[in-house]
Formats: C-alpha cells, sequence, structure tokens
C-alpha cells in the first residue's frame, strides 16, 4: 500500500467509525432498538439544491462493512472522473441504494427546502433502514430512525457514499440536458449559476428546466426560450 492508498485508507476508517459509533450509541441508549445487536444504517444526502437549473436529486445508500472501498468521501473533494468511479464501485457493493429526483418546476412550486425532502423520502422509500444518517435535512418522516448530521458528508461514510450517487446522477442527467438545450452549456456548469450561464440566460432566455424562482435576479421575462 502507497502512502496515498495508506491515506485514504486511515480517511475511510474514520468515516466507518463515525458510523458506527452512531450505531452502537443508539443500541445503548434507544428503547426501540432494545435486544438488537446491530442496525441496518443507511446514508442520505442531495445534489443539486443551489443551481439555477435542472432537478435536485438524493440518494440513500446502505454499506456494507467489507470491502472498504478508500475514495468513498464527501463528493465535492473527488474530481469528476474519481466520483464516477467510485459510483460504480458503490453500485456494485451497497447493500441498498434508492434514488429520488425532483423537478425544477416542482422545486418552484414547493421550494428547495421541501423539493429535497421529498427527492429524500422517494430515496428512502427503496431501501429498509433501522436508521438513517442524513446531511443536515430533519423532518422526513422516515419509517426509522432520523439522525441530521450537520457536514456529515465529511464525516459518515454512508452519507458520503450517498452524497457520490446523488451528485453523479445529477451531474450525468445535467450532460443529457445539455444535448438537448446545448446554449447554456449545462455539461459544463451543472446548472450552477456560472457567468457564462448567466450570460446565455440573458441571451436566449430560459429553457423549461431553469427554476424560475432562482434566476428573477438575473432575467425578467419568464417565458420558455
Amino acid at each position: 500500500m502507497n502512502k496515498t492508498e495508506q491515506r485514504r485508507f486511515e480517511r475511510v476508517q474514520n468515516l466507518m467509525a463515525f458510523d458506527k459509533a452512531q450505531a452502537a450509541q443508539q443500541l445503548l441508549l434507544n428503547p426501540d432498538f432494545a435486544g438488537m445487536l446491530s442496525l441496518n444504517v443507511a446514508g442520505m444526502d442531495e445534489a443539486g439544491r443551489g443551481p439555477l437549473a435542472g432537478p435536485v436529486v438524493a440518494a440513500c445508500v446502505i454499506m456494507p462493512e467489507t470491502p472498504a472501498l478508500l475514495w468513498v468521501d464527501d463528493s465535492k473533494k473527488l474530481s469528476e472522473s474519481r466520483r464516477e468511479l467510485v459510483y460504480e464501485e458503490i453500485i456494485g457493493c451497497a447493500a441498498g441504494v434508492g434514488v429520488g429526483l425532483v423537478s425544477a418546476a416542482e422545486i418552484d412550486r414547493i421550494n428547495i427546502l421541501e423539493a429535497t425532502r421529498k427527492a429524500m423520502r422517494q430515496a428512502a422509500s427503496m431501501v429498509t433502514a433501522d436508521m438513517y444518517l442524513i446531511d443536515a435535512v430533519t423532518g422526513l418522516g422516515l419509517n426509522g430512525m432520523e439522525n441530521a448530521v450537520i457536514k456529515g458528508d465529511a464525516l459518515s461514510y454512508s452519507i458520503a457514499a450517498a452524497s457520490i450517487v446523488a451528485k453523479v446522477t445529477r451531474d450525468r442527467l445535467m450532460r443529457e440536458l445539455d444535448a438537448k438545450y446545448p446554449q447554456y452549456s449545462f455539461a459544463a456548469n451543472k446548472g450552477y449559476g456560472t457567468a457564462a450561464h448567466i450570460d446565455a440566460l440573458r441571451s436566449w432566455g430560459p429553457c423549461p428546466e431553469h427554476r424560475r424562482t432562482f434566476i428573477t435576479h438575473f432575467v425578467e421575462a419568464a417565458s420558455d426560450a
């Protein structure tokens, strides 16, 4: 094992230890888990709360103890090519994966926080867990214990895995939208408000994938391009 692999191994062990500690605490203190020897723990995260266009995507992932995937980490810390590789590893070994998606139009209708919660509920409905470690979001009403963890994608192995699944899923969707609306360069900006994206918005107006409630500072008209 080289130095990079050793650092990654230590990092992943710390992420996994966080999840184990959360489960152990609940087994010890929570009467709902009395008599249980272990908990099925799922991690949850989202991608796409901030962009001007495209859906918000959430993932719910249950990771096994083995194998320990060396490059599981907060998706923001990984390159796009690395995320793609680790995504395939996660899908190949995860005990459960669920993905939820809420469109730009619905984000405008119910607001981004409620849209994020809806996407997370969709994702969680596809797996069965005793405890859900969730990156910062509360009030989901899941069929299991919810533990909201601030900056959870940097602390928890299962949340980090979910962050990668959500990010890669959304990035792939944005590349598909780029083929449909090439003038906005969605493949490059993933819907975020880069200077080039805002310039395109002002030149072309919004497309159906733009979040109208997010772009009022940049365009006056709300008609589709």
